[in-house]
């Protein structure tokens, strides 16, 4: 189940952040990266931002995590978090497909680390298109995927 959490809420911010943290050592591993920014993500950082986020629930526990920044023009699932013991069930797909649903937007993006492959494919399957490819003064190389959406 699909539910928009209400991250101003410290309990929920702390669920959200937990989620965040098993997720990203994983991708922090696959991509081979030492210094990777969003494990550093303070608890405040989740609290305090202007963007909405939607967990996906198996049972009672948070298992994934959207985060959408809603622009003028666009929308940019800034990330999207799954937790490794709930990995190749097909929640990313549904949280990428309910984004489609809630937002009217000519044009959708998204960013992941080059090396992650599982979400390269996942973007790719969901109709994204990769449009740049550039590196990160972290040393991360990153991919960027448009999905332009028509009337």
């Amino acid at each position: 189940m699909i539910k928009k959490l209400t991250h101003q809420n410290r309990t929920t911010s702390e669920d959200i952040r937990a989620v965040f943290q098993i997720s990203y050592a994983v991708e922090a591993e696959l991509l081979q990266a030492t210094d990777f920014p969003p494990l550093k993500r303070p608890l405040e950082a989740f609290t305090n931002s202007d963007n909405q986020f939607f967990g996906y629930y198996m049972k009672d526990e948070l298992a994934a995590v959207m985060e959408i920044d809603k622009k003028t023009a666009s929308v940019h699932i800034q990330s999207l978090v799954v937790q490794p013991k709930y990995f190749r069930k097909g929640i990313g797909r549904k949280l990428v497909a309910h984004a489609f649903e809630q937002y009217q937007t000519p044009l959708f993006t998204v960013e992941t680390g080059l090396a992650n492959e599982p979400a390269t494919q996942l973007y790719l399957q969901m109709g994204f298109s990769k449009v740049l490819e550039y590196d990160t003064e972290y040393g991360i190389r990153k991919v960027r995927f448009e999905k332009v959406c028509s009337d």
